[in-house]
């Protein structure tokens, strides 16, 4: 069974307690041996091996794969976030996949379905598009942000 590897920051907090401990006991032990060291245990050859292959800290935000709820053009959605990318300023372009169709034309003569759009919204998980009676676009309940 393979371990998942920690993040880098979890690493180097390894290699610090490390060497914390081999010190205590009076042996001198550098930073720089301790993060070897943790390399090894893990599995590599050094710790810039080691440091290129582990992730760095997860970041606030979206991510693929994550369940949200919220609404879009004013009606409740239940949706997999398909893609997301960080853009300047904190805001996010996701790719939504709703659990069920949405109806966005609001005709009675006629309706378009939609089972996945794309949108950009704020931190606080609300677009800045907004439909013509002011009410955004998208609005995200369940936001990273706890907003």
């Amino acid at each position: 069974m393979d371990i998942p590897l920690p993040s880098r920051s979890a690493l180097k907090a390894q290699a610090k307690r490390l060497r914390a401990a081999i010190t205590t006991n009076g042996t001198p032990f550098s930073h720089a041996q301790a993060l070897e060291a943790v390399a090894h245990q893990w599995g590599a050859r050094d710790w810039n091996t080691l440091s290129a292959r582990a992730q760095d800290d997860a970041q606030p935000g979206y991510h693929p794969g994550q369940r949200v709820t919220g609404r879009y053009l004013g009606h409740r959605f239940a949706a997999t976030i398909r893609a997301a990318r960080l853009m300047p300023g904190g805001r996010h372009a996701l790719t939504l996949r709703f659990d069920e169709a949405i109806d966005v034309v609001t005709s009675p003569h006629f309706s378009a379905f939609r089972r996945q759009v794309n949108c950009i919204v704020n931190m606080q998980g609300v677009s800045p598009r907004a439909t013509s009676d002011g009410q955004p676009h998208v609005r995200i309940n369940d936001a990273w942000s706890g907003a």
